[in-house]
């Protein structure tokens, strides 16, 4: 039967409905996952982008009615054990003890505004925070951030230029230094501040960098550096590792696939700052999922870092944005890196022990990748209500196929949008052969949305069922009831379960109109792994910036992942692709040479990877 409703009842007629709840008589039946009243959730594994009740945006709320979620310039800080997350424009910030599950706070109070690229960081006893969208105005702190009295001083931080994307540092002997900067014309600065004074400026403000796409192939502007538009630096990061200091620092502009971080490194926070030869460290252009810019990185109780990133969809507005955490942290010769190789796929969290923090792949697959997929949901037919600015050469064009198929073509720009948003509704995926699922991510979209800021109303509720024969159904999901707002709905699995059949059931979503960007199924499926690449080429072009990788194809694989960096042992750059092999890399410095490798997926694991090879 197709309609949800009208299955449970006939099962019941029966004496079947064990075929839909869990069966606790049954031990081959799983556990059957779903919210809890705290809405606790208890896995080993997390999904970028992270899932959180991301706040809806209100600038065109006026002028047009284009309503969007999005969280963008995450600033995460442990203080006292516990993580704090803050981001661009929320209304609020986000406070965890296990980079899972992210509770929101509503401070008593904060920017009227909210913020805009916020500043964090821990001083003395207190936390610190500047973000004030006007780009001028006072450090505020608290000592009790799960409450948020947060206290100002009304000592107006006034530099040249006003501060745009600010970053507040407090080195080892507890002086304090304010980063800044947002800009295609102007450099990243840096100030002093008196703690003993409400923070105010000490000093002169320092011109420290700016970018050269001239010699930086990730530092130019647009989708796959292809534009010749001025590029933006942004977003600086301090970090200090041994006597180093790490200055991270976003680019070229945070709507592309190609958002990244660099860092430049000192002996001072002052400078002089040496652009790194491994650079950029956090890149992510290919995937459902693209881009890792404007971050922050983060020490977890455990000791192992963590880099927060920026990451983009721009389809409503083109700072229509999510966050993703990735593994981080300092080789031996102080060579800092952001593991983002299968960045969209599930990895271990930070207190599930692993044996080498920089790889917390789970080695789980997708295996919801262009599978036929079906529903008894007409295709909605209106005209999309966004901010389109794609003629101006700042945003990529629209897809206005809101088919089926769009819900597992792992491009999160592109999505299903149903007629109807109702309890009748259920999609329903052959995954083709019998596969060994894990986990499940449902990824929600906002079409011709009408909800602004952060209503108490937001949910998801569904159910996801499995089956072998289409006939057999089993529930392995139940969030009929949910009460949480979980827009990137990531479900680990109790335990594992065989199918060939998933399908989405749905109940209830807050937005007028049901829309999905992309349905993922992760796991292992049963058969042979790719071989490895053969006839692995690397030709360097006349612009040193850019290379041609080629590879056989392989008829097995899913997609392919290339690897790069500066030293042989160290490949910790990547880019992932799906189907054709070959790719154009356009992320190299002109004046160095490189190690390139590549791999091949699919379902089933990945394969040996191919040789490597030296670029001059």
């Amino acid at each position: 039967m197709s309609n949800f409703k009208e299955m449970k009842k006939a099962l019941a007629l029966v004496g079947l409905l064990g075929v839909i709840s869990c069966n606790t008589n049954n031990q081959d039946t799983p556990a059957v996952v779903g919210d809890n009243t705290e809405g606790i959730r208890d896995y080993k594994t997390y999904c970028n982008p992270i899932d959180i009740d991301y706040s809806y945006m209100s600038h065109y709320r006026a002028e047009n009615k284009v309503s969007y979620r999005s969280g963008a310039d995450p600033a995460v800080v442990n203080f006292k054990g516990r993580y704090y997350m803050f981001v661009t424009r929320s209304h609020g910030y986000w406070a965890s003890d296990d980079m899972l599950n992210w509770k929101f706070i509503r401070p008593q109070s904060w920017y009227f505004h909210g913020t805009n690229a916020p500043a964090a960081a821990v001083y003395k006893d207190k936390l610190i925070v500047y973000g004030d969208p006007v780009g001028y105005g006072p450090v505020i702190e608290t000592d009790n951030p799960e409450l948020g009295d947060w206290k100002t001083n009304f000592a107006i931080l006034h530099v040249p230029g006003q501060i745009q994307d600010p970053d507040l540092f407090i080195d080892d002997d507890g002086r304090v230094y304010l980063y800044e900067e947002s800009s295609n014309l102007w450099p990243i600065r840096v100030i002093e501040l008196d703690p003993d004074n409400y923070f105010v400026p000490i000093g002169e403000q320092k011109d420290l960098f700016t970018l050269e796409p001239d010699k930086h192939g990730w530092e130019r502007f647009g989708q796959d550096h292809k534009s010749d538009l001025e590029p933006y630096i942004e977003g600086p990061w301090m970090m200090k590792h041994g006597d180093t200091y790490y200055l991270e620092y976003g680019a070229p502009g945070t709507q592309w696939n190609v958002y990244a971080d660099g860092v430049r490194t000192s002996k001072s926070p002052f400078g002089p700052f040496e652009y790194a030869p491994y650079n950029p460290i956090s890149y992510k252009p290919g995937g459902f999922l693209k881009g890792s810019g404007h971050g922050s990185t983060v020490q977890d109780n455990n000791g192992n870092y963590w880099h927060y990133a920026t990451m983009a969809i721009s389809v409503n507005y083109k700072f229509e944005r999510r966050i993703g955490m990735y593994p981080a942290g300092f080789e031996e010769n102080g060579q800092m890196y952001v593991n983002t190789a299968y960045g969209d796929y599930p990895h271990y969290l930070p207190d599930t022990k692993v044996d080498n923090h920089k790889h917390r792949f789970t080695g789980w697959m997708l295996l919801s990748y262009k599978k036929p997929v079906t529903t008894n949901s007409g295709v909605v037919t209106k005209e999309i209500n966004v901010v389109d600015e794609s003629d101006t050469g700042f945003m990529l064009e629209q897809i206005k196929d809101f088919q089926i198929n769009k819900i597992n073509d792992e491009e999160i720009r592109s999505y299903w949008v149903s007629e109807a948003n109702n309890d009748s509704i259920y999609v329903e995926m052959d995954l083709k052969s019998k596969m060994n699922i894990k986990a499940v991510q449902i990824n929600f979209q906002d079409y011709n949305s009408d909800i602004y800021g952060r209503p108490d109303t937001l949910r998801q509720q569904f159910v996801i069922q499995t089956s072998l024969d289409k006939i057999n159904w089993e529930t392995i999901a139940d969030y009929s009831k949910n009460t949480r707002d979980m827009p990137h709905s990531y479900i680990e699995l109790k335990k594992p379960v065989d199918a060939r059949y998933i399908r989405y059931n749905h109940v209830y979503c807050t937005n007028e109109y049901l829309s999905i960007s992309e349905f993922r199924v992760f796991g292992n499926g049963y058969g042979a792994k790719p071989s490895k690449p053969s006839n692995f080429k690397v030709v360097r072009q006349k612009d040193r910036r850019n290379a041609d990788l080629t590879w056989d194809k392989d008829s097995k694989a899913t997609g392919y992942v290339i690897y790069w960096g500066i030293s042989k042992d160290k490949l910790n750059l990547s880019a992932l692709m799906y189907d054709e092999p070959n790719y154009e890399l356009r992320a190299l410095t002109t004046n160095q040479s490189y190690y390139m490798q590549v791999e091949s997926f699919n379902e089933n694991g990945i394969s040996e990877k191919s040789e490597i090879i030296y670029v001059e």
